[in-house]
């Protein structure tokens, strides 16, 4: 059996709630938006990896490291 590295959960409005599932390399949430996608992948393999994804068209992926300075070089102090 393979080891599990990284757990998912997903929560709605709707008192709608999937916890506890059980990834060993990688998991995906996919929103759909009208016709549009928005997809957040996290990998375990070495590093954690992550994936932003806003449609076909605009996508960031790096490691969690780059996507915290990526936030917070965005989020400017009031």
């Amino acid at each position: 059996m393979s080891e599990i590295r990284m757990t998912g959960e997903v929560r709605t409005d709707y008192d709608c709630e999937a916890s506890g599932l059980p990834a060993e390399r990688w998991g995906e949430a996919v929103f759909k938006v009208g016709d549009e996608e928005i997809v957040l992948e996290v990998s375990v393999e070495k590093d954690v990896i992550v994936a932003l994804m806003a449609g076909e068209d605009v996508a960031w992926k790096g490691t969690l490291a780059g996507l915290k300075q990526l936030l917070r070089s965005a989020v400017k102090p009031g």
